[in-house]
């Protein structure tokens, strides 16, 4: 007897979800649309600076610099970027802990590439019906050929934009964009684009919602952080199935008191709620690993509920302690633990900007040889300097040192430190003690001082190191 193969994907076929009108459609139209506007006008918005790319954000790597409008962050800025990561991550949870995958059904680049490309497909090829129809007509009907063609020709055009977008962040925008279109551009630019112009075209258009369940890791692990606070889209069961389940609104069953004296539920299983699901769920059957929340399906149970003239709120968003009659706490173990973790990383990241320091300089002493006795007696001790200037405008310091009497620095040929704006520079410096001062002890504690002559520095910046005597 041959056995069937082992399965471990659940292959669906492409989901052709119907139109719906209400208030969580719209506010998933007002967020894509925000953030169409942000993602691509971004990179066009002018932002005037002295030194750097004259553009709002900019990710420079030929210069190892972040731009983002005023400020600038340079790769010395690491712990910022990791208070940045891990305040977006316990946000996210801190979320979820709340409204559930609030995140997935509104936010997330996939849904909201998915959502744009599912409106050009309705556009070109028409309601669900007619695309149901559609896909069932041979490919050599030229309706079929002229529609979906035109389909994945505008899902293309937008997907190479979204790629071409992504690419202009890492230089400047109006430079890079007449390098593309003629050739010049880095290799770097356009396999960047193809990538990004291919992966958006296969999950916006090819994989669709597919990859909420199969690619992405999230829906695996968050119901490890809902409760039975978490406000999630729930199907009022008690409501809808009553004791003798649910019916079609014949005539006997049309008003709330029949349904009621029958003991039959409030919902008319329509299906409107499975057929506007991007996913392909039925939310009666409970919560899935599959939903992401958008509350589709709230508003189509609303519109079926409107034209029956009963209450709202059959399927709806609302914890499972409220389904059941309980009081619903807002202040979990979960929710307070990632709230505080949330305040925590903000902190961080907080601080991490406003503490940092527009000039780092970093010495280290040459150990090859520790000291050198010149001829006249004097002792030298020479140092490695590393200076960046963070700020954007150039700046000269004088050196100085501390802690050794009748001592001198030598910076070579140079009066004073110059530092470009936005630059690091490496010096090698000596230090001479006078032979009046020989018989002090061996090591000795010194601190240099960088006293600013010009530019955004005000205060003068010690650095402390140490000096060898024989």
């Amino acid at each position: 007897m041959n056995e069937a193969p082992l399965q471990f994907v659940e292959y669906q076929k492409i989901i052709e979800p119907r139109s719906v009108k209400g208030r969580f459609r719209n506010i998933k139209t007002i967020i894509l649309v925000l953030a169409y506007l942000v993602y691509f006008l971004l990179p066009w918005l002018p932002w005037s600076r002295e030194v750097g790319p004259n553009q709002t954000i900019v990710f420079d790597l030929a210069t190892h610099k972040y731009y983002l409008f005023n400020l600038v962050f340079h790769p010395q800025d690491i712990l910022t970027l990791a208070a940045l990561l891990f305040l977006a991550a316990v946000f996210l949870f801190f979320i979820t802990t709340i409204a559930g995958r609030i995140f997935c059904g509104f936010f997330c680049f996939q849904t909201l590439w998915t959502d744009a490309f599912r409106l050009i497909e309705q556009k070109i090829q028409g309601t669900r019906v007619t695309r149901l129809r559609l896909k069932k007509q041979p490919w050599s009907s030229k309706e079929k050929l002229l529609k979906v063609g035109s389909t994945h020709a505008l899902w293309l055009l937008l997907a190479f934009w979204s790629g071409l977008t992504f690419t202009l962040y890492w230089a400047e925008a109006r430079t890079l964009i007449v390098e593309f279109f003629t050739g010049q551009a880095p290799f770097a630019a356009y396999l960047t684009t193809l990538i990004i112009t291919v992966t958006t075209y296969l999950a916006a258009g090819v994989i669709k919602d597919a990859v909420c369940v199969h690619i992405c890791p999230y829906s695996r692990f968050q119901s490890a952080m809902f409760d039975e606070n978490t406000a999630i889209v729930s199907y009022d069961e008690r409501r809808g199935e009553a004791e003798a389940g649910r019916a079609k609104p014949v005539k006997a069953m049309k008003s709330l008191q029949q349904r009621h004296e029958a003991g039959i539920g409030d919902c008319v299983d329509c299906n409107y709620c499975v057929q506007v699901c991007p996913m392909g769920i039925d939310i009666r059957d409970g919560l899935q690993i599959a939903c992401i929340h958008c509350g589709l399906c709230v508003d189509a149970c609303d519109t079926i509920m409107d034209k029956q003239g009963w209450p709202r709120g059959l399927i709806r968003y609302t914890s499972e302690n409220a389904l059941e009659g309980k009081k619903t706490s807002r202040f979990g173990v979960r929710t307070v633990g990632y709230g505080l973790a949330t305040l925590a990383a903000a902190a961080v990241l907080i601080w991490s900007v406003v503490a940092t320091q527009n000039l780092t300089v970093d010495v280290s002493q040459v150990r090859n040889p520790l000291f050198v006795v010149l001829s006249d007696g004097s002792v030298q001790n020479s140092y490695r300097f590393k200076f960046y200037n963070k700020t954007m405008k150039p700046a000269d310091f004088n050196l100085t040192v501390e802690g050794i009497p009748e001592a001198t620095v030598d910076i070579g040929k140079l009066e004073n430190v110059h530092l470009e704006a936005g630059r690091g520079l490496r010096m090698f410096i000596r230090v001479r003690q006078a032979p009046s001062v020989n018989g002090a002890e061996k090591n000795r504690a010194i601190r240099f001082k960088l006293t600013p002559i010009s530019g955004e520095f005000e205060s003068p910046v010690y650095v402390d190191s140490q000096f060898i005597i024989p």
